[in-house]
């Protein structure tokens, strides 16, 4: 059954009680470590989500019509930062909570009862199909093209770097609908059916070996009007909505997060008895500096997301902080492990089960994704600096 859900106050009082709820509900629910096998892990992560959802504990700043919680920012916070604590399972589609905002703002009534709550119930996943062969960075590029007929689309291009595409059931994309030559006037944001005729997902093998990313082409695939978020030709404001949200109060969870595995590093180091070592006690305390300053920057954008107020360029500070620490910080571990940092992941004998090799690997996209280290450069240096601005393509 549904929990009754705390009304907050403007003097943040229910922030104690709240946080006492949560504490309890995932103490009597919390359904334990997640299985190894990664069908097994997709199942037990569907499930939780399921849980979560059916009690009125999931989507914390979505408004319950659709399955949410609809909490102020600063008890989304309290949230993020409990379930992190608790090591609580993630949603296993994080793409799901990208197209929701956009589908909230924008979806007409029929496309937000078709979609929301399968979204927050894990019911049906969700993949980002943005980036193209050439046009990932610079997205307004794109040429992926969908040309309208009768009462649908016809779609032909290539996505790539498609994360989970191999599991989704759906896509959110952007195609050309204007002239070439567009840019962001000439783009459109539909759903597509990942079991459309004519749409063939490949999967890319990474560092890891493993095949988090894929490729999807899409070969006359039609896709109804009736899936179109938004107006034709208007779907650059749609995909900024949707991109807005990939850094919102759920950030606060990485700070948790993080403090965790620095802690874990600084075991790791003394296991190996090289914490005495003065090189080694130098980029100790710096990943401890570091780690402190990441969980401020979050603050900071947590505080004014709770003010009602648009984060701005210190999104991007944040974000290319987490890149540069994440590899840092991994970097450091596998130089600890020496030698044996350099076993597969999946050997026997990898320190740790291979995890800090494993995150060297994963990291080396950590500068790429969700918005490349140069893009976030250049907003700092224009919107921080004032800097002149970059000449466009």
């Amino acid at each position: 059954m549904p929990t009754t859900r705390l009304r907050p106050s403007r003097d943040g009082g229910p922030a104690v009680p709240f946080r006492r709820e949560l504490r309890a509900f995932l103490a009597a629910h919390h359904p334990g470590r997640p299985p190894k096998a990664a069908g097994d892990r997709l199942r037990f992560e569907r499930d939780w989500a399921a849980v979560l959802a059916d009690a009125g504990w999931a989507a914390p700043g979505w408004p319950k019509e659709w399955g949410g919680m609809d909490l102020p920012a600063g008890l989304q916070l309290v949230y993020h930062q409990e379930m992190a604590q608790a090591r609580a399972p993630a949603h296993p589609s994080p793409n799901s909570f990208i197209v929701g905002p956009a589908l909230l703002r924008y979806g007409t009534p029929e496309q937000k009862e078709r979609f929301l709550r399968p979204i927050v119930r894990a019911d049906e996943l969700w993949c980002q199909g943005f980036s193209e062969p050439e046009a990932g960075s610079d997205l307004p590029a794109l040429r992926t093209r969908a040309v309208r007929d009768g009462d649908g689309y016809v779609v032909t291009g290539q996505k790539v770097w498609t994360s989970r595409a191999t599991e989704a059931d759906w896509m959110f994309t952007l195609v050309r609908t204007g002239p070439p030559g567009s840019g962001a006037d000439g783009i459109t944001y539909l759903l597509v059916d990942m079991a459309s005729p004519g749409l063939t997902v490949r999967p890319l093998r990474d560092m890891t070996g493993g095949a988090f990313f894929a490729e999807v082409f899409l070969d006359a695939v039609r896709v109804p009007v009736e899936r179109r978020v938004g107006d034709e030709n208007g779907g650059w404001a749609v995909a900024r909505t949707s991109l807005g949200h990939e850094r919102s109060t759920s950030r606060v969870a990485l700070a948790v997060r993080y403090r965790r595995v620095v802690d874990e590093l600084f075991r790791l180091a003394r296991t190996l008895g090289r914490a005495d070592e003065p090189v080694v006690r130098q980029e100790l305390a710096r990943l401890e500096a570091d780690v402190r300053l990441l969980a401020l920057t979050f603050a900071r954008v947590g505080a004014a997301v709770t003010r009602g107020e648009e984060p701005g360029p210190a999104s991007s500070v944040s974000r290319l902080h987490l890149a540069r620490f994440e590899q840092r910080l991994h970097e450091l571990a596998v130089s600890l492990c020496g030698p044996a940092g350099m076993l597969d992941p999946t050997a026997a004998d990898a320190p740790e089960g291979g995890r800090w090799t494993w995150g060297f690997l994963k990291t080396r996209a950590s500068t790429i994704g969700a918005g490349t280290a140069e893009i976030q450069r250049t907003t700092i240096a224009e919107q921080v600096l004032g800097l002149p601005r970059e000449p466009p393509a």
